[in-house]
């Protein structure tokens, strides 16, 4: 621990040798460090010398500059760690009370009684200390925001932007975290030239831990439908290597499916997600067929099973995370799957972004203000036809 340093100012030369002669064996051992100056103009050059001195102990008449004048120019130092204490004849409120107002900690009246002055020093050494600790508190906490910032800017990277222009189908997504990053991810490839691959996908937990988990996530499943697997079998593989990492305590829920651009055929595995959404212009919105398996990363040997659907040109698939339908208003309902039903069987004919946009409006008309808790990701493709 750094030795505290003190510095006395006042033009009675007496002072310092009592000073020096009091506290000898805590100069000693390192307890305190104690300088000196006869006016305010001294006390400010060794100030603006020496910014570590942390304790300005100062007579109010002086010399050449005062100690009311002093304070106002140790003001416009802007030194956050240091704290002035002032010293006047008993008495002497008016100028007692000045200084308070110009920023003085705390005061001592002459005579000086050294259990005083001691007892003074070390509530000024303490209250520093508190300071100190809220400033590094406040450092560090800028210092992760900004980390997080920049996570935040590289897991929006990650996640595609660049919807494919062609004539068989179109996509739309968003992602909207809770925190500056979470869990959720959604990703769209082509597996070969008529084959889209696209996914949705929710990690549990939030924050940092749950980006990386998702990060990896991604990467698995990625690589592994590269090679042209079935739904079902790229969900056991991303299972088999999740679980092989263990440790975590973390899992993710898991929607893949593949869309055939010549016949519309969606084949497709779901490893504890919500299913998508079915919207067809003139007919409620419906789930598609389920064919639930178990949530990706917990059990090594779960078994996945495949679905399949067929899509109508202009039929579209919504997929959502948990973070729509468990949305809480203020008396902590939530919106539901009835309330997305009824609002896509309303837009689901609607251009995407449109759908995508309502989503995200209707659920926060539900909030009514109340913070998101959980991140919001949202994907929809709509065939065209071949």
């Amino acid at each position: 621990m750094d030795t505290p340093k003190i510095l006395i100012v006042d033009d009675e030369p007496d002072l310092e040798l009592l000073i020096r002669q009091k506290y000898r064996k805590e100069i000693r051992d390192g307890r305190y460090a104690f300088s000196f100056a006869r006016n305010g103009r001294e006390a400010l050059e060794k100030l603006r010398e020496d910014p570590s001195i942390e304790v300005v102990l100062s007579d109010i008449n002086m010399p050449e500059m005062d100690g009311l004048t002093l304070l106002g120019q140790i003001r416009e130092l802007a030194n956050p760690v240091l704290k002035a204490v002032i010293v006047s004849a008993y008495g002497d409120m008016e100028n007692i009370r000045t200084a308070m107002n110009r920023g003085a900690f705390d005061f001592l009246t002459k005579p000086i009684d050294f259990t005083d002055l001691e007892t003074t020093i070390q509530k000024t050494l303490e209250q520093l200390g508190l300071l100190k600790s809220a400033l590094k508190a406040r450092d560090e906490l800028v210092s992760v925001q900004h980390e997080l910032g920049l996570a935040h800017g590289i897991q929006q990277s990650i996640l595609p932007r660049v919807f494919p222009a062609r004539k068989d189908v179109v996509l739309a997504a968003t992602m909207i975290p809770a925190k500056e990053v979470g869990g959720d991810f959604y990703d769209f490839f082509f597996v070969d030239e008529h084959r889209l691959g696209f996914v949705m996908a929710d990690v549990s937990g939030k924050g940092v831990p749950a980006a990386i988990y998702m990060a990896l996530s991604r990467t698995l499943l990625k690589s592994t439908a590269a090679a042209g697997l079935a739904p079902e079998v790229c969900l056991a593989n991303v299972n088999a290597a999740l679980c092989a990492e263990g440790g975590s305590g973390l899992f993710v829920t898991v929607f893949y499916g593949i869309l055939d651009t010549r016949s519309g055929q969606v084949v497709y595995a779901n490893g504890g997600h919500p299913s998508p959404y079915l919207c067809r212009a003139g007919e409620p919105a419906r789930e598609i067929p389920g064919c639930d398996s178990p949530i990706v990363g917990i059990l090594a040997r779960a078994e996945f099973r495949g679905g399949s659907v067929t899509l109508a040109p202009g039929d579209a698939l919504v997929l959502f995370t948990d973070g729509v339908t468990e949305a809480m208003n203020a008396k902590d309902d939530l919106y539901g799957d009835e309330k997305l039903l009824e609002l896509l069987s309303g837009i689901g004919a609607g251009p995407l972004e449109e759908i995508l946009s309502g989503m995200v409006a209707d659920v926060r008309a539900f909030a009514g203000g109340t913070p998101q808790s959980d991140d919001v990701t949202l994907l929809a493709l709509r065939y065209l036809g071949a």
